[in-house]
């Protein structure tokens, strides 16, 4: 089957898994269990307004789940369906970032690429954090300081309680050339990050605040 799935929506079913999970571990009421059912299918649903016969017969078993083994065989059964994070290479990375000298980027290889709703690394040389990521049907690449807090909080990107950093990007105030600095927190660690996405409103806020850097 094609895969369909992107990786946020994934995590959102994920998610959904989990809540069956939690309901069946924590009730014995048939009725409030049948109704966080039908409300997790119809969550899922939700989520493909044109699905096809096959992918509704793919998804179904979500209505289904009551423990974590049923969960796993299910999440199992989707994950090839989940559409790679696009776009990257080495020479695409350069081109995102012309102005930054000895860029150092991740290897390609250590990277499940099904797991991004965007790619961020950490260059511990210059203490700077780099996000690549599709915003309005373009990649963009950001780039600011990062600093640990030493402490958790709710980060601006997935919106889930992490040990966060502060990111701060210089941003072009007009078209005299002066820059002022935007900074929010986000997670340290960006591959849970990821993993937390289950909606890209707030990656897409974050990305349009920063996008205009030196």
């Amino acid at each position: 089957m094609e895969p369909f799935i992107k990786s946020h929506e994934y995590n959102f079913i994920k998610a959904q898994t989990q809540a069956l999970i939690n309901g069946y571990a924590n009730s014995s009421d048939r009725s409030v269990l049948n109704a966080l059912k039908d409300m997790a299918k119809e969550k899922v649903f939700q989520l493909f307004p044109e699905l096809t016969e096959e992918q509704q017969k793919l998804l179904s078993p979500i209505h289904h789940i009551e423990d974590r083994a049923e969960a796993k065989k299910l999440l199992a059964e989707l994950s090839p369906c989940v559409i790679p994070f696009k776009g990257v290479t080495e020479q695409t990375l350069k081109k995102l970032f012309p102005k930054v000298k000895k860029l150092k980027v991740p290897k390609a290889d250590d990277i499940d690429w099904k797991e991004l709703s965007y790619l961020g690394w950490f260059d511990e040389g210059s203490s700077r954090k780099y996000i690549v990521t599709h915003l309005d049907n373009k990649l963009i690449g950001l780039h600011g300081t990062f600093s640990s807090i030493n402490k958790k909080g709710v980060c601006a990107i997935c919106n889930s309680f992490a040990d966060l950093g502060m990111f701060i990007a210089d941003i072009k105030a007009s078209g005299d050339g002066t820059y002022l600095k935007k900074g929010n927190y986000i997670c340290e660690d960006s591959h849970q990050c990821n993993r937390n996405i289950t909606e890209l409103g707030r990656l897409h806020d974050f990305a349009h605040t920063m996008q205009l850097q030196k």
